[in-house]
């Protein structure tokens, strides 16, 4: 006769396996070229602001000098920023039927801003490589919404305008906070 609890435990395990393989087919009426197309874009721009915002917190974790406070405020304000994007991103590829980063390990085999492991990094120097890393992160924002466009994904569009100008903001924040004359 068969223990009843180790049966219970192997029926457990049969169930968890099986809800671990259920399909997550969000409807959509954009497609299956549209939710793959979006999805794997968005996935990308997902993964590159999650680097940003690594990279402006750390930067504003190591800051230092004569400006340490306006930049320390500065790149908190803006990391904040970046970080409240995460979340809508990840649900827009969950609304138009695909599925979403799954690691650290996962964004970072797609982010295409690079990190900055570096010891120090001078306040002046952090700013602009965070200026060059936002303008990117605009651009490609840019291109995601091209792709949007192109499948008719007015929803997603409609949020990257807005991210596009956040990014745009916090460029010029980081030009100015630089610029010598």
């Amino acid at each position: 006769m068969a223990n009843p609890k180790t049966a219970k435990t192997a029926k457990a395990v049969k169930n968890t396996k099986a809800r671990r393989q259920a399909p997550l087919h969000t409807p959509s009426d954009l497609g299956a070229d549209a939710t793959r197309d979006i999805s794997a874009s968005l996935n990308v721009l997902l993964a590159d602001v999650f680097a940003l915002y690594f990279k402006t917190k750390n930067f504003h974790w190591h800051m230092s000098g004569p400006s340490f406070r306006d930049y320390h405020l500065l790149l908190d304000e803006q990391a904040d920023q970046i970080f409240a994007t995460v979340d809508p991103i990840a649900e827009r590829v969950r609304k138009v039927g695909g599925t979403t980063l799954r690691s650290t390990g996962h964004a970072a085999r797609l982010q295409r801003l690079s990190d900055n492991d570096a010891d120090f990094v001078t306040p002046i120097g952090m700013l602009a490589e965070l200026r060059e890393d936002n303008q990117r992160l605009a651009g490609f924002m840019r291109a995601t919404h091209g792709v949007c466009d192109e499948y008719g994904d007015v929803a997603t569009a409609s949020l990257l305008e807005n991210w596009i100008d956040e990014a745009e903001q916090r460029t010029w924040f980081l030009f100015e906070s630089v610029r010598q004359s």
